[in-house]
């Protein structure tokens, strides 16, 4: 079974702490106004104190994918810039001389 990616775990369970106060708040009575405000506020708060473990492995994840090692360049890549240096500097060693004569 493949595992969840943690940033999706990390909105799913954000949105879940949003929109539960909203429900709670509207069903009570609130203007919706106010209630999507003070849920968005319970919501930054709970998750602030209760999502720090998802947080943290989203952190991780997208520093780890920031960070990634470029791949190593084949022996082949090499010597063809190798090669197309060394065309480069005698192009341009041809013409300078060219030009001085």
């Amino acid at each position: 079974m493949k595992r969840i990616p943690s940033w999706l775990t990390y909105t799913v369970l954000r949105l879940v702490v949003f929109v539960v106060p909203l429900i709670v708040l509207l069903v009570i009575g609130i203007v919706w106004w106010a209630a999507v405000i003070a849920a968005a506020l319970i919501g930054l708060c709970l998750s602030y104190i209760l999502l720090s473990k998802p947080r943290n492995a989203v952190s991780s994840d997208l520093y780890a994918a920031r960070h990634r090692d470029k791949p190593a360049a084949s022996p082949d890549d090499e010597e063809d810039a190798a090669i197309d240096a060394a065309q480069s500097d005698a192009d341009q060693g041809g013409t300078a001389s060219g030009q001085k004569a």
